[in-house]
């Protein structure tokens, strides 16, 4: 294991960290995607951890990345996704929060991000969670300056089992403020056969542990949402395709109602 540490930290042109994929694309909806990596900067080596640690959820939302590709695909829409790993900075919390740069995660001490000093634990902010934010704020500017449409879906992926508890959820929505899309993605997904769909389950969204869906979706006044599939549905390609497929019929339907609702512009 190598735990450099980052005395001066930077990133080189290709080690941006937004990926984008139909910047584009037609549909209403953005899709944001905060733990699609898993990428540590050169400067910070594994963070003094070893590889079957930087492989499982601590480090990212395992399959989500496959289902988010494919999906931005199927629907003509705008993926916005972060390259870096949650183990350097977390980029769906707040950056005053404590597991913005967790020093445990789960049961996992990160050793990497000990004693950090204030100076670099900004320089991990500036370069990595700002510009992803900074990025998805401008799509979404640009898409309010040309009247489109716009509706806010962050895509994540949690853990069969929590502290030695199973979880029974395919897949779950994540809210706190709207009212909107959380219902219909809600019933929508309950159509479809065999599934057990979690109401703000396994998690549920707060200013103090969420970040991406009150800055840009709650704050800004758009139709806003989250979800989470359960890994062990997406962990190949094959869970991946059947997911994303899914995905793309119920949000095709939830646009078709929402449009029939005049709730979102021409």
């Amino acid at each position: 294991m190598n735990g450099a540490r980052d005395q001066s930290l930077r990133l080189e042109p290709e080690e941006v960290p937004v990926i984008e994929r139909n910047p584009a694309g037609g549909s209403p909806f953005l899709l944001i995607c905060d733990h699609y990596g898993r990428k540590i900067p050169p400067q910070l080596g594994d963070l003094g951890l070893p590889d079957t640690e930087l492989t499982r959820h601590i480090a990212w939302d395992v399959g989500i990345a496959g289902v988010a590709e494919r999906l931005s695909d199927a629907l003509g829409a705008h993926l916005i996704a972060q390259r870096y790993s949650r183990l350097v900075i977390d980029c769906n919390r707040p950056p005053s929060a404590e597991s913005s740069i967790p020093l445990v995660s789960e049961i996992t001490t990160i050793p990497g991000n000990d004693g950090l000093t204030r100076e670099q634990a900004e320089e991990r902010r500036r370069l990595i969670f700002d510009p992803y934010h900074t990025r998805i704020e401008a799509a979404i500017d640009a898409r309010l300056a040309a009247g489109r449409p716009t509706i806010l879906l962050a895509l994540h992926s949690f853990t069969p089992v929590y502290h030695g508890m199973a979880r029974p959820w395919h897949i779950g929505t994540l809210y706190q403020h709207d009212r909107t899309l959380p219902p219909l993605l809600l019933a929508e997904l309950r159509r479809e056969d065999g599934l057990v769909v979690g109401d703000n389950q396994p998690y549920a969204v707060s200013d103090a542990t969420d970040y991406a869906i009150p800055v840009h979706g709650e704050a800004r006044g758009l139709i806003n949402s989250g979800i989470e599939i359960r890994q062990d549905q997406i962990i190949d390609e094959t869970g991946q395709a059947e997911w994303a497929e899914r995905l793309t019929r119920v949000l095709t339907a939830i646009e078709e109602k929402l449009r029939a609702r005049q709730a979102l512009s021409p």
